[in-house]
């Protein structure tokens, strides 16, 4: 959380632009709480002040069963069937509640991977959901990657390659 105060002198705006940003923002990925806002995840872990538990104590527990979904490219499932999901520079790997969802992954991304919680859960990771809806864990072992859906064209024409590297048919 930051001072609103702050933030104005920094950004050189009023409180009613802050309100609009806040309000208009697409993925809802800011929150405003009286004089106090914050972003409610996308944080990077360069410089980043607050512990990971702190982070993850600022948003609720995930509790729901089924899939969760995350898009990708198809250059990145050859280091993802690998390696499974880590957050690069972020803190966490972002994971939207249904294929149709805005939160939680790009839009148009060419592969869509989908995770099982249960499999998350199995293998120690706790899943947070942040104040926007988007779903977040520290990361996605390959195991709890349960099925994949090719979304473009390009992506279509190498889907067999790119299961086939999950080892789904």
């Amino acid at each position: 959380w930051v001072p609103v105060s702050e933030v104005l002198r920094y950004l050189h705006m009023n409180r009613g632009d802050l309100e609009e940003v806040v309000r208009t923002n697409n993925k809802s990925r800011l929150e405003l709480v009286g004089d106090r806002v914050r972003a409610c995840q996308g944080h990077s872990t360069e410089n980043m002040p607050v512990t990971l538990e702190a982070l993850e104590a600022s948003w609720r527990p995930y509790a729901q069963g089924g899939s969760l979904y995350h898009g990708t490219t198809a250059e990145a499932t050859g280091p993802i069937s690998r390696e499974g999901l880590v957050p690069q520079k972020r803190t966490h790997v972002h994971l939207a509640p249904s294929l149709e969802s805005k939160v939680g992954k790009r839009s148009a991304t060419p592969v869509v991977l989908e995770v099982s919680c249960e499999r998350l859960r199995t293998a120690g990771e706790r899943i947070h959901e942040a104040q926007n809806g988007v779903i977040l864990v520290r990361r996605v072992p390959v195991s709890c990657i349960v099925g994949l859906v090719c979304t473009t064209k390009a992506a279509q024409k190498t889907e067999r390659e790119i299961k086939a590297r999950f080892g789904f048919s």
